[in-house]
This record gives structure tokens, C-alpha cells and sequence, in this order.
């Protein structure tokens, strides 16, 4: 009797699972996409947020190459009053030019691995909420691996453009940057860092989707999920539950992208070494302890708690403006 029991309990744990999971909003996935709406609509929506949360990444740059522990305050006065507003988007034209495809690589990856994943793991028996997590976090490591192909020669003279100032001013543009990075030190100097991207953002891109896929979850059970069809209410879960997302990838990744930020940053010349990861690192300790990896932690939390939030919801609202039509029905 108590196995007859236990069956019951066991297929309406099933049930209630399967009709919480129904509830939901539903998900968009790649092949219910238009694709040249999508990579168009998203080029012109992913511009817009990045132009908006440039300054953080500047700020956070700054404070993670200067030798003196500085406030961000004091280094916001500092790029401000020396530089003006457009000391805050130096290096932004080629972040910019970067962006496009960077985005790109990276949404199409996200979506063609969760597509697939997802629905061999469904088949393999995997139930629906543990089948989007394991997809989730696969397709954010395949999502950060394809748009650091990008992403690493943008960061290097994006971040170099970033910290000159108009009284050392050693590159007049993006191109000017990428010519003279690239004769000094070759292509290998444009991928400055790339191990260690690939080191903080795929494991960070994989807690990051698994961890927003369950935070909806949670949020759901918390506002109720029969208010998913309120679009104000959608928005307010997706939004908390990526910047949740994300200020814990920050806290978590914030040494790496210290030692990468300043990897990539250090320039070279004939009478000095080769920056190296290990010397990189013994020379960030030397000058600050483990309190130095942690400079820029402020801006950086924020930026992208806030970028997570803003990147989830526009996200999300353009892969529903670029559904094809009737894919919902």
C-alpha cells in the first residue's frame, strides 16, 4: 500500500511540475526565429544598451590598471574634469564596430546550442527544469567561446584607447591602435588575454544562463505564474533575475578579469619583457594583496548587474518582436 502510495504522490509531483512549467511564459527558441529580423533588430537594440553602459566599463578599467588604489568617485572626477564626457566614451568606436559581430556570434551560438541541447536531453528522459539548466549552461559556454573570437582583439584596443589621455595620447583611433598593436607585437598581441577570456567567461557564462533559468523559476513561484501574461510582470522577473545573475558572476570573476584587463592593457617594448599571465598576477599582489584584484568591483557590480538586467529584457523582447509569424500559435 505505502508503494501505491508513494507512486501517486510521485505522478502529482509530476503533474503539479508539468502544469507550473506550462504556466510559464512561453519560450522562443532559434527555429521559431526570423533570422535577418533578429540579427538586425539586435544590432540596432544591443548598440543603444552598450552606448548607455560604456562609462561603468570605463570607470572599472581605469581602476583596475592604476597602481594606486583610487575611489571610483575620485577616478570619475579625475577622467571628467581632465577629459571632459567624451573621456567616458574613449575607445567606444571600435567597442562599438566589435559589437555588431560579437553579438551576433554570441546570440547565435546561445540559441542553436540551447535548441539543441535541450531538446536531446529532453529525449534522453531528463526532466524539463534540470533538461533547461544543463541547456542553459551549455549554451553559455558556447556563447562565450564564438563572440571571444571577437570580443578579445575589441577588449584590447578598446581598453588601450580607454586609459591613454588627450595629454599622452599614443593612438589617434581604433585603427590607428589595432595597426601599431599589431606591428609591435602581431596578431598574438590582438589576443592579449584570450585563454584567460575564455577561462573567466565560459564558466561564468554557464553559471550565469543555469542560474537565470532557475531564478525565473523561483520568481514565478514567488509573483505567481498565471500573472505571466502581464507583460509588465514578465519584464520586472526576467530583469531581477539577471541582475541577481549577474552581480554573483562579477563577485565570482572579478580576479580574472583584474589580471586580464591588465594583461591586455601593459604595453611592450624592445628593453621589456613580454607581459605574462604569472607576472602579471605576482605584480598585482605585490602592489595591493588579494584587495587589488578586487579594484573596480564597485563599477563593475553594477555595471553589470545593471547590463545583465537591461541585455536580458532587451533580449527577450527581441526575440519575441523577431518571432516569425504564428510561431506562437
Amino acid at each position: 500500500m505505502s508503494f501505491s502510495v508513494a507512486g501517486m504522490e510521485e505522478e502529482r509531483g509530476a503533474a503539479a511540475a508539468a502544469e507550473e512549467i506550462r504556466r510559464l511564459p512561453a519560450e522562443v527558441n532559434w527555429e521559431m526565429l526570423d533570422k535577418s529580423r533578429f540579427f538586425v533588430l539586435g544590432a540596432g537594440l544591443f548598440s543603444g544598451v552598450s552606448a548607455a553602459l560604456y562609462p561603468a566599463v570605463v570607470v572599472k578599467t581605469h581602476l583596475q590598471v592604476a597602481p594606486p588604489p583610487q575611489a571610483a568617485a575620485a577616478t570619475v572626477r579625475a577622467i571628467l574634469g581632465r577629459d571632459g564626457v567624451r573621456g567616458f566614451y574613449r575607445g567606444f568606436g571600435a567597442s562599438l564596430a566589435g559589437t555588431v559581430p560579437a553579438r551576433a556570434l554570441y546570440m547565435a551560438a546561445l540559441e542553436a546550442t540551447k535548441s539543441s541541447v535541450g531538446s536531446a536531453a529532453v529525449r534522453l528522459g531528463v526532466s524539463e527544469p534540470a533538461a533547461s539548466a544543463v541547456a542553459s549552461a551549455a549554451a553559455g559556454v558556447s556563447a562565450a567561446v564564438a563572440a571571444q573570437v571577437v570580443w578579445t582583439p575589441v577588449d584590447v584596443v578598446s581598453q588601450r584607447l580607454m586609459v591613454q589621455t588627450s595629454a599622452a595620447c599614443r593612438y589617434a583611433g581604433g585603427a590607428d591602435a589595432f595597426r601599431k598593436i599589431l606591428a609591435a607585437d602581431g596578431v598574438r598581441g590582438l589576443y592579449r588575454g584570450f585563454g584567460l577570456s575564455i577561462i573567466t567567461y565560459a564558466p561564468s557564462n554557464a553559471v550565469w544562463w543555469a542560474s537565470y533559468a532557475m531564478a525565473q523559476r523561483l520568481a514565478w513561484r514567488v509573483v505567481g505564474a498565471d500573472r505571466s501574461e502581464s507583460y509588465p510582470a514578465l519584464m520586472a522577473v526576467q530583469g531581477a533575475s539577471a541582475a541577481v545573475a549577474g552581480g554573483a558572476a562579477a563577485l565570482v570573476t572579478m580576479p580574472l578579469d583584474t589580471v586580464k584587463t591588465r594583461l591586455q592593457v601593459m604595453e611592450t617594448d624592445a628593453a621589456s619583457a613580454r607581459p605574462t599571465l604569472g607576472r602579471t598576477m605576482r605584480g598585482l599582489l605585490k602592489e595591493g594583496g588579494w584587495a587589488a584584484c578586487y579594484r573596480g568591483l564597485g563599477p563593475r557590480w553594477g555595471s553589470m548587474s545593471l547590463s545583465a538586467a537591461t541585455m536580458v529584457t532587451t533580449y527577450e523582447l527581441l526575440k519575441r518582436l523577431s518571432a516569425k509569424e504564428g510561431s506562437f500559435g
